[in-house]
């Protein structure tokens, strides 16, 4: 059994930062790729960044130059720092994570169950 866990997520003014946390844990032997996705009412889910095995990253347009996401691979742990928040970045911020649970096993793709993020004034 693996589970993600978001958390970090709140109710900030426009221009202000979070960073949001994505906790694994459980049956886990390797983790790969770390990915942030969003989603808003009404709209499809938003890819918003995501962290390889060898590190290399990649960000979103829409948070690029303002989000960040790292990991700390010995706590099990990825991060996504968000800084000048505006208020269309307003979502639930999910977690995924292409985990393996012994040697050999292909990756799997778990997810959690997302963290709301509201920018209002």
């Amino acid at each position: 059994q693996v589970q993600l866990v978001e958390s970090g997520g709140g109710l900030v003014q426009p221009g202000d930062s979070l960073r949001l946390t994505c906790a694994a844990s459980g049956n886990i032997f390797g983790i790969y790729a770390w990915s942030w996705y969003r989603q808003s009412p009404g709209k499809h889910r938003e890819f918003v960044a995501a962290i390889r095995p060898g590190g290399n990253t990649v960000h979103a347009d829409s948070g690029k130059g303002r989000f960040t996401i790292t990991r700390d691979s010995a706590k099990n742990t990825a991060y996504l720092q968000m800084t000048r928040l505006k208020p269309e970045d307003t979502a639930v911020y999910l977690c995924s994570a292409e985990i393996t649970t012994a040697r050999g096993l292909v990756p799997y793709d778990y997810w959690g169950q997302g963290t709301q993020v509201t920018v209002s004034s």
